[in-house]
């Protein structure tokens, strides 16, 4: 798969990144590596290899989950009192911005 520089700034604009000429010449033939190399591992025939990962497992097999059951909460003040700049009863936070 050949990837052109405008993939290359398609995918860094979805990803919210402001990438240089130079960033864009090097990650191009970055990006083609790793998509060829998705194209060769989706030629294998995996029909007959057994899952591996734990998600395949029920949750009550799965010794790393644990009981979903409730917790005592914080207080307000409790949760507030580690805040960089608690406001009033809330926590304080920088003002984000939407791109369009």
């Amino acid at each position: 798969m050949a990837l052109t520089e405008k993939d290359v700034r398609y995918v860094a604009d979805l990803a919210h990144l402001k990438l240089t000429e130079d960033e864009v010449a090097r990650f191009l033939p970055q990006l083609d590596s790793i998509l060829t190399y998705m194209q060769k591992l989706n030629q294998l025939d995996t029909k007959n290899v057994e899952p591996m990962a734990q998600v395949t497992y029920p949750a009550a097999e799965n010794p790393a989950l644990r009981l979903d059951a409730p917790q005592p909460a914080f207080s307000q003040k409790e949760a507030l009192s580690n805040a960089p700049e608690p406001a009033a009863e809330y926590f304080k936070v920088p003002l984000v911005i939407e791109k369009e």
